[in-house]
């Protein structure tokens, strides 16, 4: 019995449409992240990787859906040909099955290397931006969570001792913004 196909798709917004990567592609069932592909922490995808079966093949639109990162891309492609799971790039005409020619994996590191490159030029081009905004005044950042009055409070609850972790997952924030609103003036 043949394995399913299984496509994913990955958009970085909500505003983003996730539906015209795999039009037109047959699959039996498809697994879609709304997520940065920074990282490989993406629930869809972590379901995907438990669900496929040796046999399977997993349809992606192209590489950068898959992971922005080179080593990330290598270690997913190499994880599911492993399995014996087959992995097609629908874009860059591609596929992966674990027997792959030395130019296929040139091919894999050539062109999740451009992914990676793609994504370091976009967060520069985002920090320029941001740079230009501020000297113009009109870049504020990011809207505070905590209003000035709840500041006092955690202020005054951890010099009482309390365990900052704890603060911090009471408000629903980290510890790291925690620790930024402590040392901002009163």
């Amino acid at each position: 019995m043949p394995g399913q196909r299984l496509g994913y798709v990955r958009v970085s917004s909500f505003e983003q449409n996730p539906d015209r990567q795999l039009e037109g592609v047959a699959v039996d069932r498809l697994f879609a992240d709304r997520a940065s592909g920074k990282d490989v922490q993406r629930p869809q995808l972590a379901a995907l990787l438990r669900f496929a079966r040796d046999g399977d093949t997993v349809v992606v639109h192209s590489m950068d859906r898959l992971a922005r990162n080179l080593d990330d891309l290598r270690a997913l492609v190499q994880d599911l040909t492993r399995r014996g799971v087959r992995i097609e790039f629908v874009k860059e005409g591609l596929a992966f099955t674990g027997d792959d020619s030395p130019m296929a994996t040139l091919l894999l590191s050539v062109m999740g290397a451009f992914a990676e490159f793609e994504r370091a030029l976009l967060r520069e081009r985002q920090r320029e931006g941001i740079a230009l905004a501020k000297q113009r005044g009109v870049y504020r950042g990011r809207k505070k969570r905590l209003s000035p009055a709840e500041i006092g409070i955690l202020r005054q609850r951890a010099q009482a001792g309390e365990p900052k972790a704890r603060l911090a997952r009471e408000v629903g924030i980290s510890r790291e913004t925690l620790y930024q609103y402590l040392r901002a003036e009163a």
